[in-house]
């Protein structure tokens, strides 16, 4: 008889009624101890909210000065004292083996916090996400945001959010 247990992904539905609400996700989300090792998958159409929510975890976080888009560069590392955060935006990566040439294997093997935009274009390279935002812009500028966790990271992550935070939950 196997004992391992079982952990099925647990999903939440949030509501991001404006920018405000994102920038209190981040918030919440940077209280959490397990946020330093995680790695997170940000997925969404182009203007869905993706670079603005790595910029209010950044500026939570405690990064200062200008916080850009690694749209062209691919990857931004920002070193703070206590921890390492890479923000990758994969949206323009067209070969897989500029994965093994840039070293990315190697960074996502070490601790820090992980944040990929358009994780879809290196499919197969990276590991599973601990926790995937799919945010989608509704007809009033709100942003729907599903979160999947898929690991125990994930699970800490999410357990931060129910009914008393200031994000509606649906989920």
């Amino acid at each position: 008889m196997c004992s391992e247990t079982v952990h099925l992904p647990i999903v939440k539905t949030l509501v991001w009624p404006d920018e405000a609400a994102t920038q209190d996700f981040a918030q919440a989300l940077v209280k959490q101890p397990a946020l330093r090792q995680a790695f997170i998958e940000l997925r969404g159409d182009l203007g869905a909210g993706k670079t603005t929510l790595v910029r209010h975890l950044l500026r939570a976080l405690g990064v200062s000065g200008r916080i850009k888009s690694p749209t062209y560069a691919v990857v931004e590392t920002y070193e703070l004292p206590d921890l390492a955060v890479w923000h990758f935006d994969f949206y323009r990566f067209t070969n897989p083996q500029e994965w093994e040439d840039a070293g990315f294997r190697d960074i996502f093997a070490s601790p820090g916090l992980k944040l990929a935009e358009w994780p879809d274009k290196v499919a197969g390279q990276l590991p599973q996400a601990d926790l995937v935002l799919q945010l989608v812009t509704e007809e009033d500028s709100a942003r729907q945001v599903t979160a999947t966790a898929h690991s125990a990271i994930g699970r800490a992550l999410l357990s931060t959010f129910n009914s008393n935070t200031p994000n509606q939950d649906r989920g």
